[in-house]
């Protein structure tokens, strides 16, 4: 099979490369699966930058959510089922293996390339904003990087549950975009204090924050009394400062987590909850993928260039075959 490999072990989007590799073997419990398409993710970026290595056990080729037809079955799902799934890696390849319970049933109506485009953004989302974060109906949520994958998802998400979404994206453009994306107010934090906005706003009861740094002061202060700020990535800065007297009086929760090392029973319980709860947002329209640009398996890096360049709105999809 094709895969992408990094030369050199490390590099910019010009290190991935298209190898040869023998298709992987599945294991007892695992199902083996014909990729038709893989989603990018900034996780799969900085693996490639050598700073995200894989989890043991996980194939060293990048790539955390596929959708495709199952080739060899287990558990559930039999040949010829259409599949998305979560990986610990390894899905820029014609063919990718899983843990059966991580694989969830294409929904109707999505093409494949759709498909591809949710495990990784949906898996986190319900466990950051739904589970760390709880969220619930009627309240409001903060994300930031409305037109990223992630926001894109959490916007629709949250309102799915009916919350109230306040959005802040960089630049007029993206702000009007995270509107029609279902966001109640869509802050252009290159012209706004978003933070001062926010607070004017009647503040955040949850706030999804993938960017720390001199975010989190301002978060914390347009926070609601018992809020949680939950932590999914700091591409601002990874140290902030943090007021403990300010934290003890809005009785805040401050917490975060990745995905990625989980362990195979507890993505599988994700999963569970994601097909019980997430999945009918999805067949009734309430929550839609949204993909920016598709690009064949062999040109992952023209994929990674574009996905640093932070022009998209939603997410960039390989290919295959």
């Amino acid at each position: 099979m094709t895969a992408i490999a990094v030369e050199g072990g490390r590099g910019g989007p010009e290190a991935l490369k298209p190898i040869q590799l023998a298709a992987p073997t599945p294991q007892a419990g695992e199902i083996l699966i014909r990729v038709a398409a893989a989603g990018v993710n900034r996780p799969d970026l900085l693996q490639r930058m050598g700073g995200y290595p894989p989890p043991p056990g996980a194939p060293d080729t990048l790539g955390l959510e596929v959708a495709g037809e199952v080739v060899t079955g287990a558990g559930r799902w039999r040949p010829g089922d259409r599949v998305c799934a979560l990986l610990g890696g390894g899905g820029y390849a014609g063919y990718a293996v899983v843990d059966a319970r991580h694989a969830l049933p294409v929904p109707d109506g999505l093409s494949l390339v759709e498909a591809a485009s949710l495990p990784e953004t949906v898996f986190t989302v319900w466990a950051n904003v739904f589970e760390h974060g709880a969220l619930q109906a009627g309240e409001t949520l903060l994300v930031h990087g409305a037109t990223s994958g992630i926001g894109v998802t959490a916007i629709q998400m949250a309102k799915a549950a009916g919350a109230r979404v306040i959005a802040t994206a960089r630049g007029a453009a993206k702000a009007a975009r995270a509107l029609e994306l279902g966001a109640d107010i869509a802050i252009d934090a290159t012209a706004e204090d978003f933070g001062a906005r926010v607070k004017a706003e009647g503040g955040a009861d949850v706030v999804l924050d993938m960017v720390g740094g001199d975010y989190f002061g301002r978060e914390l202060d347009a926070l609601k009394t018992g809020g949680r700020i939950v932590f999914i990535a700091s591409l601002g800065g990874g140290e902030v400062a943090l007021p403990i007297f300010r934290v003890m009086q809005k009785r805040a929760v401050v917490t975060g987590s990745t995905l990625r090392p989980r362990s195979a029973d507890e993505k599988a319980r994700l999963a569970a909850a994601i097909e019980a709860r997430v999945w009918p947002w999805i067949l009734s329209g309430l929550v839609r993928p949204v993909v920016d640009q598709t690009f064949p398996l062999e040109k992952a890096g023209d994929a990674h260039a574009a996905l640093e360049a932070g022009d998209h709105v939603g997410k960039i999809v390989l290919t295959c075959g």
